[in-house]
This record gives C-alpha cells, sequence and structure tokens, in this order.
C-alpha cells in the first residue's frame, strides 16, 4: 500500500448518546412520503432534535477525541473563566449568521463538454427538492446546536474551496482519497489504504477553523453532500461492523448489545460482543436507554451535516455514485485524469448492500420494527426524496 498504508488506530465511540444514523428505489414525489398526521411531528424533529450543548467544548467527535476548542493557557480556573466570557460572544457571533444560508446557483463555467446533462438535470431536482422541503418544515431560522458542532463532519480542501459532508457508508472513504488527491497530499487514490484516510489526520475539518475561518468557507466554498437511501445504509453499516472481526465495534458495541438484549446470553458471547444479530442490533437503535451511544455510522444525516441549515451546493447519491462525483469533479476544475475510484474498500469479496440484500434482514424483522426504522429515519427519507421501503 505504500505510505499510506502503514498507519493503524482503532475505530473509536461517538462521544455521548444522541437519542432521537443504495437504494434501488426511484426518487419520487415528496406528496407520497408525508402523511397529514406527520406533518408537525417532522416540523419539531428538523431543527429541534438536538439537545442543549457547551459551547466551548466538543464532546462528539466520532471517534470520541474529546477537545477543548478554546486555546487557552494556564490554572483549570483562568480556562473556565476565559470560556464562560467567551460564550457572549460566540452566541452573538453565532446569531448574527443567516440561517438557513442561501442557496447559490452551481458554477458550470469549467464543465467542458456536453455528456453531463442528465446529471445536471438530476442535481438541479434535488437542489430544488430539499430546498422547497427545508423551507415547507424547517419552521426556524435559528439553529439549536452550536456552530462547532454542526460543522464538525464536513471536510476542508482549501485549493479547490470544496466543503464536503462526511455520510459514513455512502461512499466517504472514496471521497476522503480524492480529496486527498486534490489537496496534493497523494499522487493517484489507487493507493491509499483505509487506516490512512480515516485515521491519517491528514485532512482538515471545518471546526478546526475559527469563526472567521467557519462563515468564510461556508458562504464562499462549493459544499457537497453524498447520501444514500436510509435502509440500506444501516444494514451496510450492520454487516461491516458486526459481521466481520472488529476490536473496536465487538467490545464496545457488541458486549453492551449482547448483554442487554439477548436473555440468557452465553459467557463468551458477553465477553467478546462477537455474533450480534441484526434483530438486537435494531432493538439497540430504537431503545431510548441505550446502552452505548449512538455512532455516526448509523447516525441521521440530518445530524451529521444538517442540510436544513447548511445548503448544500451539490447533493449526490450513491446510488449514482459515479456519475455524480464525476460531474462533481468536473463542476470544481479537477485534473482531467483524475477519476472517483470505484472500488470496494473493505471486504471486497462480500456482495454489496442492495435493495435484495436488505429485504434478506427485514425478513427476521416484525412489521412493526420495519415501520419504527422507518420512523427513525423518516426525515432522512423525505428531505433527499427517498421511496418509502416495503414495510
Amino acid at each position: 500500500m505504500g505510505e499510506w498504508g502503514r498507519e493503524e488506530n482503532k475505530e473509536r465511540l461517538q462521544d455521548g448518546d444522541l437519542h432521537t444514523t443504495c437504494g434501488l428505489y426511484p426518487e419520487s414525489n415528496p406528496k407520497s412520503h408525508m402523511p397529514r398526521d406527520r406533518k408537525e411531528k417532522t416540523e419539531n424533529l428538523l431543527l429541534h432534535s438536538e439537545k442543549p450543548t457547551r459551547v466551548l467544548t466538543e464532546t462528539s467527535h466520532p471517534q470520541g477525541e474529546a477537545r477543548a476548542l478554546s486555546r487557552t493557557t494556564g490554572s483549570p480556573t483562568v480556562k473556565l473563566t476565559e470560556r464562560h466570557q467567551g460564550t457572549n460572544t460566540l452566541f452573538r457571533k453565532f446569531s448574527e449568521m443567516k440561517w438557513p444560508m442561501d442557496v447559490r446557483p452551481l458554477n458550470k463555467s469549467l464543465v467542458s463538454d456536453g455528456k453531463w446533462k442528465r446529471a445536471d438535470a438530476t442535481q438541479e431536482k434535488r437542489r430544488s427538492f430539499l430546498q422547497e422541503f427545508c423551507k415547507k418544515y424547517g419552521g426556524v431560522s435559528r439553529p439549536q446546536s452550536h456552530l462547532f458542532h454542526m460543522v464538525s463532519r464536513i471536510y476542508v480542501e482549501d485549493k479547490h474551496k470544496i466543503l464536503y459532508c462526511e455520510v459514513p457508508k455512502a461512499g466517504c472513504s472514496n471521497w476522503k482519497r480524492v480529496l486527498m488527491v486534490l489537496s496534493g497530499l497523494a499522487p493517484s487514490a489507487d493507493n491509499i489504504s483505509h487506516d490512512a484516510v480515516h485515521y491519517g489526520k491528514h485532512l482538515k475539518k471545518l471546526d478546526s477553523f475559527d469563526l472567521k475561518g467557519i462563515h468564510i468557507r461556508l458562504n464562499t466554498y462549493t459544499k457537497a453532500v453524498f447520501v444514500r437511501d436510509p435502509m440500506e445504509r444501516l444494514v451496510s453499516a450492520f454487516r461491516d461492523k458486526f459481521e466481520h472481526p472488529n476490536s473496536y465495534y465487538h467490545p464496545v458495541f457488541g458486549k453492551a448489545i449482547i448483554k442487554k438484549y439477548r436473555p440468557n446470553a452465553c459467557e463468551e458471547a458477553l465477553n467478546n460482543g462477537s455474533g450480534v444479530k441484526f434483530k438486537e442490533f435494531i432493538h439497540y437503535l430504537l431503545d431510548s436507554h441505550r446502552p452505548v451511544g449512538m455512532d455516526i455510522h448509523w447516525e441521521k444525516v440530518s445530524k451529521l451535516c444538517y442540510p436544513c441549515l447548511i445548503s448544500y451546493d451539490f447533493v449526490g447519491k450513491f446510488e449514482t455514485l459515479e456519475e455524480d462525483a464525476n460531474y462533481f469533479l468536473q463542476l470544481i476544475g479537477a485534473p482531467k485524469e483524475l477519476k472517483f475510484p470505484n472500488f470496494k474498500d473493505r471486504h471486497a469479496s462480500d456482495r454489496r448492500t442492495n435493495a435484495q440484500v436488505v429485504r434478506q434482514y427485514l425478513k427476521d424483522l416484525t412489521q412493526t420494527e420495519r415501520q419504527l426504522i422507518y420512523d427513525f429515519y423518516s426525515l432522512d427519507y423525505l428531505m433527499f426524496n427517498y421511496t418509502t421501503p416495503f414495510l
């Protein structure tokens, strides 16, 4: 793998329990999604689902790396005082920002040929749909979560002025490879290992900048998010983390899940956390008192990327990933030789998670459990115009 293959790390837990994250289903009319009795619920969920968080201390990074955003020095008392004094300034600047942000027309001046007409038409429909959905159900203009948390999943590539919001299990590993190539960190995406992509600390995140830096980039860079059918993303995450050896997810999540949701579990399963069943995983997901916190691999996109507050210029989908990604690379003026990688990042011999695979997992659940999963991800289904799955 070369120099990118040497780095090793463990996947870590997203800190805190966020009580409420490749379908072949076609995009559809939004009216078919929204039962009348769910409209009010959707409006309430959209922007009020976050609990209040501390302003100057970030504790929800997916790798569990709690770190102070304030870079003060001195005694703990001095630090606490400076943080407290800085709170008013942060809230004042935060409240002065315009939310939701304006949707800008895509700059298509760098698109060199006419073969992207279909991709362009699809992109405009997605942007328009999301904008109209957020206008209709957004409800308020002041976000309830603080700015640093809202942008903590967004990666920055300054050379081409790109902001990419990471949605795990929706092509994010290959997108990070592309960002590394665009920024000059690697000559090719083909030889960058999984560990280097996710744990190498080569890419900058938007929450590493100060307020001015965040504000400028949000208002001037091209912002992209790539999403996936929620049910297929969920099954893909389960297969990846629980059906293969994993030195982090089994002992941290697996042991807690088996202990709470498997009656008469054997000692071996309780000790190593391996062998979690999909039904047990779903019980954990839907439990308002989870024995272990949420994780970005199955967290909702609406709580990872805040698409009704941060107006994304480009909305890609895993279902059309290669076409969408290569069109986006045209838009931002990427080198012509750079193409989006289409290889499977891990477990290459496994069948890709698709609608048929999902049905095999859902058949072991009750109709009520299937409905509750949809309810859990309903906002993602609605705002990205995915067809309601057969429940």
